[in-house]
Order: C-alpha cells, then sequence, then structure tokens
C-alpha cells in the first residue's frame, strides 16, 4: 500500500437540530472541513466519496451518498454509502485508505452524517435495536442498553468492579465535553449525579448512556506524496485494522470485552510499527460508560480486568498520561451513527495538529481511534501520527 494522510478535518456542531436538514448538517461538516486548510478547496479534486449513514428514520434511506455529494458541489464521481452499524464511518473511512492506498484514487472524502432527533423515542430504540441480532435479541425484548447492561453485570461480577468506575468515565467525558465548544452536552456533572441518575437498564443509568444525536463529520484523505499540496502539516495514517465477531452476545466466547476491537486493534498496532503505551490521545467508542473501560482491555491499554484501574489512577483524563475522548466522546459530544467515528477522526486531526483548544493534549504525536457497531459485530481502530 501506498502512504496515507488526513490533510482536512471537520464536523458540524453535535446536538438537536430540528430547523437544520440533513443535507444543512452535512455541508456544516464539509465547511468545516474546507476551513481547516491552508488554502481553498477546489471540489474538482475529490475523486471519489465515502458516507457513513444508518439513515436514522429513514429521511433518505435510499442513496443519501448523491444527495449530500451534489449539495456540497461535488462532481459526478463514485459516492458509496457505507452502513455498519454504529461503526458506519469509521468502515466509510477504512474504505477511503483503502481506495487511496491502493492508488485507485489520490484524494477522497470519507464523511458520516445522522439525524436521529426527529424520530420519536419508540423509532430512535428501534434504529439502535437494529444493531443486534434480530431474532434472538431485538424481537426478543432486548434493549441496546440492555445488551451492554449484561456486559456491564458481567463485568462488574467478574472482576469485583464496584459501580463507581463506569460513573467515573461519564464524569471525565462531560468534563471533556464541556470545553468543546460542538459537543451535544457542554456541562460538568458530579460523581454523586451520576450516580445517582435513574436507571435505564441495570446497572446502566441515564448518565452511562451516551445521547442520541444529530450530527456530520468529514475528512479528505490523500496519499502522502499529495499531501503537501494540501497542508503543510498531514497527519499520517500509520495503521489501521478491522475485524467482526457474532452479532449475538450469548453465542461469544466473552462478553466482557469485545473480540472484534481486539482483533482490529492488534492489526493496527502491527501495521504502525509502535505499541499502545506510544499513543499520547485516544477516542474509543463509549456509547455506554461500560464500552469505555472494555475499549481500554481491548485496545491493549490495560490487562484484562484492570481497565477501571487507569480511571482510578486518572491517567485517561485530560492532564494524565494518555488522556481518552478528550472531545467528550460518545457520552458528551454526542452519537449521530453514521458521523462518529468520522468525528472521531476530526478530534485526533485536530489533537496531533495542535488544534484542540481548551482540550489541547500537549506534545500528543501519536493518537488513536476505536469505533464499534453496536454491540460489537464490528470494530475499526486507526493509527494516526505526526512528524515531530
Amino acid at each position: 500500500m501506498r502512504d496515507v494522510a488526513i490533510v482536512a478535518a471537520g464536523q458540524s456542531e453535535f446536538g438537536e437540530f430540528p430547523q437544520k436538514s440533513i443535507k444543512e448538517i452535512f455541508a456544516e461538516a464539509f465547511d468545516d472541513m474546507k476551513s481547516s486548510l491552508a488554502g481553498a478547496l477546489d471540489p474538482s479534486v475529490i475523486e471519489a466519496a465515502y458516507v457513513g449513514t444508518l439513515g436514522v428514520g429513514g429521511f433518505q434511506l435510499g442513496q443519501p451518498g448523491p444527495l449530500l455529494a451534489k449539495h456540497v458541489g461535488l462532481g459526478n464521481i463514485p459516492v458509496t454509502r457505507v452502513e455498519n452499524a454504529c461503526a458506519s464511518g469509521g468502515f466509510a473511512l477504512l474504505s477511503a485508505v483503502l481506495a487511496v492506498g491502493s492508488g485507485q484514487y489520490d484524494v477522497v472524502l470519507a464523511a458520516g452524517v445522522e439525524k436521529m432527533r426527529d424520530t420519536s423515542a419508540m423509532q430512535g430504540r428501534y434504529w439502535l435495536g437494529v444493531s443486534g441480532d434480530t431474532e434472538y435479541e431485538r424481537l426478543a425484548g432486548l434493549t441496546f442498553a440492555g445488551i451492554y447492561a449484561v456486559m456491564a453485570s458481567r463485568y462488574m461480577h467478574d472482576y469485583h468492579v464496584p459501580k463507581k468506575y463506569l460513573s467515573m468515565v461519564a464524569v471525565k467525558n462531560h468534563s471533556h465535553g464541556a470545553l468543546n465548544p460542538k459537543a451535544h452536552f457542554q456541562r460538568k456533572i458530579t460523581l454523586e449525579q451520576a450516580m445517582g441518575a435513574a436507571n435505564v437498564a441495570y446497572p446502566l443509568n441515564l448518565f452511562d448512556c451516551s445521547p442520541t444525536s444529530d450530527g456530520a463529520a468529514a475528512v479528505l484523505v490523500t496519499s502522502l506524496e499529495r499531501a503537501r499540496e494540501f497542508t503543510p502539516s498531514p497527519v499520517k495514517v500509520l495503521g489501521f485494522g478491522a475485524g467482526t465477531d457474532y452479532l449475538a452476545i450469548h453465542e461469544r466466547r466473552s462478553i466482557t470485552g469485545l473480540e472484534a476491537a481486539r482483533i482490529a486493534a492488534t492489526k493496527a498496532f502491527a501495521m504502525a510499527g509502535i505499541s499502545p503505551s506510544d499513543i499520547d490521545v485516544a477516542e474509543v467508542h463509549d456509547c455506554f460508560t461500560i464500552a469505555e473501560i472494555m475499549a481500554y482491555e481491548d485496545i491493549g491499554f490495560a490487562g484484562r480486568g484492570e481497565g477501571w484501574k487507569l480511571l482510578e489512577a486518572g491517567e485517561t483524563t485530560l492532564g494524565g498520561r494518555m488522556p481518552v475522548n478528550p472531545s467528550g466522546g460518545l457520552k458528551a459530544k454526542g452519537h449521530p451513527l453514521g458521523a462518529t467515528g468520522i468525528a472521531q477522526a476530526v478530534e485526533i486531526f485536530n489533537q496531533l495538529r495542535g488544534k484542540a483548544g481548551k482540550r489541547q493534549v500537549a506534545g500528543a504525536r501519536f493518537g488513536l481511534t476505536h469505533n464499534v457497531g453496536g454491540s460489537g459485530g464490528a470494530a475499526t481502530v486507526f493509527i494516526f501520527g505526526i512528524d515531530a
């Protein structure tokens, strides 16, 4: 493969925007991406695009790619919709990286978008629930939160972990989100608030669950040899990996970790030639607080059953050894399903270029994104780096 880089990245605000269409939200992300470039972007240089989206609510379930691409002025290029549940954005980025790395194209757009807040609560649960096994989970009444609640219960039992540590994830990510002007929730919470919230699916309560959000994100992927035509400080894609696993959790070897994510991380680190201890900043898929703790272990930041210790030591908060989810994560930044994996890359792009404002991780050279589909049926991991 050729070396690949991201040369521009942007996102819309994440939140609830009933007055905005999916096209307007996508255009905000595209324009924000253009603004990250040193000069103007000629849309005609973009040769292909991959757009991650589930089409929540069915607003534009068929052919959202052409709809969005033409709205932002792209040419008559191939545009592919990518759908892999909450990992749609990560797999859109994977498609773009492979397309450029193979030599098929030199400049490709990877983007994601979702408009989730216009649906009813019942419809929202449906669109989240379709990421599980329809026959054995969704039709049997198991909700998305319920699946992760089963994982959390087993994890807490097996490793004797008090509920407090799940709540510490929420407190940390809300404190980070309070520094992010594009986050859905820009307010801090206390540990007492996090632990005392109403139950959603025991042991998970309201503050253990990420919100559903409207939002979009976009990155421009190029070959490394052409990257400096766009920016003097490209962010290199050093390694990547993807994995899958059984969709139904009762068929898995273990439910206290995600095998798909472990496989993806192993591949990514092998390709990058670095180890988990080299990562300076990470964005991981904290759709529920237990998911972040399991991510620490699946990626290799901590041993099995020991991810909660990173929270206790303050290692994953801003100012710690390796901040995780400085954007606020899905928990506070928000979770527009198709956009999430791309938005993670946007945050790491800004962090490695020193453009993350009040949440900047000083001296960050290596960053990681971890994007999970549903309850772990699919996952991608990317490792990024920048010249010192």
